[in-house]
């Protein structure tokens, strides 16, 4: 049985550093005990993002979600046997007492993946945000932070705040993928407002009114990112390394506000620079 458990913390292990390293290099900055969890969180969350990849159509899709939606509500058939990324994720929220409705939320919100649609504003995008990003934040914090229940509005809000600059310099960061395949993560009236058709970002054109919008989206994300600075310091310091991805974000943001970065060159940042990153920003975030 033992065997069994180690095998799955190796595969969830193996699937983070591969599809989500920032997560995995974040993880490596906790206890041991507590790195396990974490990434079954970020496995989890891998297998979500990656079933847009594995179908054509958006109902095997939908189907593949609801089957984990299904599990977390405790209705799933044949249950997390067999599958090692449900297997740790349930050991992790009965271990650590996690709430799954904000897992259930993060389930459904990534349906939007599946479909063309562009994201219409930031009224839907923030709630997004809130549901996927912010929501493997806090949840996160919870791990570190067992005991600290009479913090969870305080860490919710940071969560918040973090969830949106994290997401946002992902989305610009991954411009050049998602509008190969003709799907918008950015707010469409902000593109609007500045006289970008959606036609000219799936086509890849650098154009000004493009340029624009992205400044003002990023502008955006760092405001939150600042907030969420300023308030991580109130929190316990046991949560606190849970936000370590702020510090690559704005390492990130950085980088994409550059005036002569084409917008649509895929964005890379090496293994060592992440690394890096985090390890600075771990020196201040305790």
């Amino acid at each position: 049985m033992s065997g069994s458990v180690n095998s799955d913390a190796a595969f969830c292990a193996a699937l983070v550093r591969e599809a989500d390293f920032d997560r995995y290099a974040a993880s490596l900055f906790v206890a041991p005990a507590q790195r396990r969890p974490l990434l079954a969180l970020a496995a989890f969350n891998a297998e979500i993002v990656r079933v847009r990849g594995q179908v054509s159509q958006p109902l095997p899709g939908e189907m593949r979600l609801q089957w984990w939606s299904d599990l977390l509500a405790g209705t799933a058939h044949g249950g997390a046997e067999g599958n090692p990324v449900a297997a740790e994720l349930m050991q992790a929220v009965a271990a650590y007492a996690l709430p799954v409705e904000p897992l259930l939320r993060l389930t459904e919100a990534h349906i939007f993946d599946l479909y063309n649609d562009p994201m219409p504003d930031w009224s839907v995008l923030e709630p997004h945000l809130a549901d996927t990003e912010a929501t493997l934040l806090a949840l996160g914090a919870r791990v570190l932070g067992q005991g600290a229940d009479q913090h969870a509005d305080a860490i919710d809000h940071v969560a918040r705040h973090a969830g949106v600059a994290i997401g946002i310099a992902r989305i610009v960061a991954l411009l050049s993928y998602d509008s190969a395949r003709r799907q918008l993560y950015l707010p469409n009236d902000v593109l609007l407002r500045h006289g970008c058709e959606l036609e000219q970002v799936f086509s890849g054109q650098a154009v000004p009114a493009l340029r624009a919008a992205l400044a003002e989206v990023i502008g955006e994300a760092r405001k939150h990112l600042d907030q969420a600075l300023a308030e991580l310091g109130n929190l316990p310091a046991a949560v606190r390394p849970a936000f370590l991805a702020l510090a690559v974000a704005r390492h990130d943001l950085d980088r994409l506000d550059a005036s002569e970065r084409d917008p649509f060159t895929p964005f890379d940042r090496s293994r060592l620079s992440t690394l890096w990153t985090l390890w600075r920003a771990s020196r201040s975030f305790r």
